[in-house]
């Protein structure tokens, strides 16, 4: 599978570049965004790569930011998602960055996507707002505070941890005990 390339760009148009590696020339697909970011033909340009191996055609998109791959990967999982959508999505930004407002569920982020109605950037929403909180249970495990990771599993938000876990006596050094104290201070 080619997953990043390096070399010149010989040809731009509006959906797709051509890359020249090594005297090859990749065509790889590209989003609007990406587009315009860009440096100008003849000069270089690296570019992370997903490989879409269909029966008829063997297609590459091509990202600036590794976060930006990840990113669509995880969009082409979700059903009736395909990545020709998923590249223009993904270049809205990394997850890190829409997350805040895939979870307030604010369909106008996929506006101006073709192909993207309001139906379709709902079910996009819910699939990514799953993803998003299983994503988050995995980073909070390398968090520092464990009876602040705990709360969150609960179902309170960061910012609700930490509030009640300021209440907490600064003698209570147990996570355990900060668990308990905090959920009482939230049961006011």
């Amino acid at each position: 599978m080619i997953s990043y390339l390096e070399g010149k760009i010989i040809l731009k148009r509006d959906k797709f570049i051509i890359l020249e590696v090594n005297n090859i020339g990749y065509k790889v697909f590209i989003s609007h965004a990406t587009l315009y970011k860009l440096p100008e033909t003849g000069e270089n340009l690296k570019l992370f790569c997903f490989q879409n191996v269909k029966e008829e055609a063997l297609d590459l998109y091509g990202f600036l930011t590794y976060d930006e791959l990840d990113f669509f990967e995880v969009l082409t999982d979700i059903r009736g998602v395909g990545p020709k959508a998923a590249l223009e999505i993904s270049a809205l930004g990394s997850l890190d960055k829409i997350k805040d407002r895939i979870l307030m569920q604010d369909e106008k982020i996929f506006e101006g996507i073709p192909g993207i109605g309001s139906k379709k950037a709902m079910t996009i929403i819910l699939e990514l707002t799953g993803k998003i909180k299983m994503l988050g249970n995995l980073k909070s495990k390398g968090s520092t505070d464990e009876a602040e990771d705990a709360l969150s599993q609960l179902g309170f938000s960061k910012q609700q941890a930490k509030d009640a876990l300021k209440q907490v006596p600064v003698s209570i050094k147990n996570t355990e005990e900060r668990i308990k104290q905090a959920l009482k201070n939230l049961g006011k």
